[in-house]
């Protein structure tokens, strides 16, 4: 019977929810361990507050724009907002064996992390209410139609075939170029480049990036949206991107000096974020590629933005933006149906238009995220200000914006 619910498949995907909201106390932590001592509880907020923001946003509005019934290949309709009329019964637009509803809740998870992503651009010196509007506003006007375009039946880039298997576009690319444009507009925290910002504790830094590996087979595997061979196939893709790029970044800032114990961390979530477009149509082979490739870009992206003397703080566009356009490329080029008959071929399949198609959606998704965040930033930044004041700032955001301590 067509649209008859599995439970089997509902059932991994209601475990993929629980991993994917994982990973936002996951790069809190991530994130955490990375700024100074005083702006710890500052940095947790700014990933954890998403769960509640989004929460809300996606169920009254964000799930309809980005899935709601298509207008012109550019925005849901509003049918679905509020969640009126996602219930039990399957939506065999995007999957016909889960219900609707728990399609929209995965989705969710999505929509909580891709914001609390950039949030590394800006710690230490962010106004927690010009935040709070920034994150509504680029949910809204970003993320929601940009999702759309991609995995919204109807959008024009899933017409056009783009490959994007659980957010190269939407998530890491999106992310990471809207993570450059505000740190242009913000401007670098105080005393930048000649006062030592020293991590905090690489412990919590680490493990951050653990719980993330493990939240990220939610993601990619849980992307499937089904218990199949295609789950199966992204989860170990994506073990095996991870488990590469952080051996080859492990050797990379061994050649410059000693193994980073932060260094190795980075470049498993680096792997992690490159293979996460090409997880459900690549061999494990074609990932270990991937991932060798990811580290040393993201690796030399990271001193580029240094020597540049730009402070997008914790370096979101270098390990997502970066890494995630090579995994757009990757999966034009590596992508076969004989992994994913749902799926498409690439370049090494038979199929050279692929990559154009994929260059595309990179050029796009590039060009409306970093135009489309410089634009809301400056417009908030002459507004009501991003910046705490320099007092503000020197004493730090734990006690200035929050009256805590977290030590």
């Amino acid at each position: 019977m067509e649209n008859a619910i599995n439970t089997g498949d509902t059932a991994w995907i209601l475990v993929c929810c629980s991993l994917v909201l994982l990973m936002t106390p996951a790069l809190a932590l991530f994130y955490g361990g990375m700024v100074r001592r005083k702006n710890v509880l500052s940095t947790l907020t700014l990933s954890y507050v998403f769960m509640a923001l989004i929460g809300v946003q996606w169920v009254l509005v964000g799930y309809s724009l980005a899935f709601g019934p298509d207008i012109k290949g550019m925005i849901g309709g509003l049918n679905f907002a509020g969640f009126s009329g996602v219930g039990a019964l399957p939506n065999g637009d995007y999957s016909s064996t889960i219900p609707h509803n728990l399609f929209a809740a995965f989705q969710m998870m999505f929509a909580i992390i891709t914001p609390a992503l950039i949030t590394g651009a800006f710690v230490e010196r962010i106004k927690f209410k010009s935040f709070l509007l920034f994150s509504l506003l680029w949910a809204t006007l970003i993320y929601d139609p940009l999702c759309h375009w991609v995995w919204g039946a109807g959008g024009w880039l899933r017409e056009m075939g783009v490959l994007d298997f659980a957010g190269g576009t939407v998530v890491h690319i999106a992310a990471g170029f809207s993570a450059i444009a505000f740190a242009m507009v913000i401007g670098p925290r105080k005393g930048y480049g000649k006062t030592p910002m020293e991590p905090n504790n690489i412990s919590l830094t680490v493990l951050g990036a653990g719980l993330l590996w493990v939240g990220w087979f939610g993601f990619n595997a849980g992307s499937a949206l089904a218990a199949n061979g295609v789950a199966v196939n992204a989860l170990i893709t994506t073990n095996t991107s991870a488990a590469t790029a952080g051996l080859v970044w492990m050797v990379l800032s061994w050649l410059d000096g000693r193994p980073s114990t932060l260094g190795i961390a980075t470049g498993m979530v680096v792997g992690l974020a490159a293979v996460t477009p090409a997880s459900g149509f690549i061999t494990p082979l074609a990932a270990m590629g991937l991932g060798a490739v990811a580290a040393p870009l993201s690796y030399y992206a990271m001193r580029y933005r240094e020597n540049r003397n730009l402070d997008e703080s914790l370096d979101v566009w270098a390990c997502h933006g970066v890494s995630s356009v090579w995994g757009m490329i990757a999966a034009g080029l590596f992508a076969t149906t004989a992994v994913n008959a749902g799926g498409g071929n690439g370049l090494f399949a038979g199929n050279p238009g692929q990559i154009s198609i994929q260059l595309l959606a990179i050029v796009v998704t590039i060009i409306f995220s970093f135009v489309g965040t410089y634009i809301i930033a400056r417009l908030l930044n002459v507004s009501i200000g991003l910046r705490v004041t320099p007092m503000e700032e020197e004493v730090g955001l734990d006690i200035s914006s929050h009256g805590e301590r977290s030590y």
